[in-house]
């Protein structure tokens, strides 16, 4: 895909972004791959790595997925992926193994952000544009591994099934465009019936909306209203929602997957990202990130007057937030300075201090909210930047 775009669509092209998923060299050997030619190219370069190895393939691709998003958001641009006809068949049949509803039955043909212009395509006709062109690829290890299920379906079962009944391919994608065509209407009645207010890191739903819906009605309409909220909901996460909302009394609430939360008011259901626990490590920084007790929301405009709460960022490297760590250092002024040392200048003390957020830009911090700001994020003139404002909630 990159090398069919630098030929008919190199004006679209607003960078190209690859992500090292730290899972052994040739991982490493593939991010390289794409930055030597998207350079050649030229286009503009990102390269994302995982903060530590992830162990099944839902890590990977989240961790991948939330990089790209943020690369997207900072550069203003939509990610286009090179999934191909396969890797949807693969899909759908994986989520008919699960027991998916005709929600997840669209796989790859649901309606998103993305871009995925080979989707149509086989794999084996995008290996013979390959070949045609001269082009070199990285092959991962992983990809034969059985220790996948996409890989055992890949190698063993479609082929099963495909001896056993030679138009299934065709069948399963039919499949999925049906799918996707009773989500995308479904989302339409869901809009135009139940009014949804957005709020920061969520959405609120009336619950005079919700009142005369069965459990059946509610179990369909629910992960639409997760959508809206860019949340993901699976069954079980499903039929805690519908149970919640036919028996949740007011300042209650219930924990869905992926830190997401429920919560009755009196007059409607909050759907929020709950406060996250930051003892993991990084989290890549979005607008609506609640961590610990600070929220970070992006900005059209800094203000006039704005203070070490508000940051312009650099869009040429991933954006993570974290607690500071001892040793922690910031270049502003002469020269690094350790953290710690700006937070005891603030008079930012005890078990607050130990809990303070630091904002990286790839491996260096640039930002302490609150506190100081380093010279890449500071806003200037003719220096492309994301900005962001960071709140203390007071709690």
């Amino acid at each position: 895909m990159l090398h069919a775009a630098g030929r008919v669509a190199r004006g679209s092209v607003a960078v190209v972004a690859t992500f090292d998923h730290g899972t052994g060299p040739a991982a490493t050997r593939a991010a390289g791959l794409v930055a030597r030619v998207a350079a050649a190219l030229g286009f503009r370069v990102v390269i994302g790595r995982a903060p530590g190895q992830g162990f099944t393939e839902a890590e990977w691709r989240a961790m991948r997925l939330e990089f790209l998003s943020d690369v997207a958001r900072r550069t203003d641009a939509v990610v286009a992926t090179a999934h191909t006809r396969d890797d949807q068949v693969e899909t759908v049949l994986m989520r008919v193994l699960r027991n998916a509803g005709a929600r997840g039955l669209a796989g790859l043909y649901a309606p998103g952000t993305g871009l995925r212009p080979l989707l149509d395509v086989s794999r084996a006709a995008v290996a013979e544009y390959v070949e045609a062109i001269g082009a070199s690829w990285v092959e991962d290890p992983t990809n034969a591994s059985p220790r996948f299920m996409r890989n055992r379906v890949r190698r063993d079962l479609l082929p099963a099934l495909s001896r056993a009944h030679p138009g299934f391919e065709g069948e399963i994608l039919a499949l999925a465009r049906h799918a996707a065509d009773w989500r995308g209407r479904l989302e339409g009645v869901v809009a135009a019936l139940i009014h949804v207010e957005l709020r920061s890191g969520g959405i609120a739903i009336p619950a005079g909306s919700l009142a005369g819906l069965s459990a059946d009605e509610l179990a369909v309409v629910w992960p639409a209203l997760a959508a809206r909220a860019g949340a993901r909901t699976d069954w079980r996460g499903t039929e805690r929602a519908v149970a919640f909302t036919k028996g949740g009394r007011a300042g209650s609430r219930i924990q869905l997957s992926g830190g997401w939360e429920i919560a009755r008011t009196r007059d409607a259901f909050e759907l929020r990202c709950g406060a996250v626990q930051v003892e993991p490590g990084e989290l890549p920084l979005r607008s609506g990130l609640v961590f610990d007790r600070w929220t970070f929301t992006s900005l059209a405009n800094l203000p006039p007057s704005a203070d070490a709460w508000s940051a312009s960022l650099p869009v040429d490297a991933p954006l993570t937030v974290r607690r500071w760590r001892s040793g922690d250092r910031m270049r502003a002024g002469a020269g690094p300075r350790r953290v710690k040392r700006y937070l005891s200048d603030a008079k930012v003390g005890g078990a607050l201090r130990a809990r303070w957020p630091v904002v990286l830009a790839g491996h260096e911090i640039v930002w302490i909210p609150g506190i100081r700001r380093g010279p890449s994020a500071t806003e200037r003139p003719g220096r492309p930047g994301v900005l962001f404002r960071c709140e203390l909630n007071d709690r």
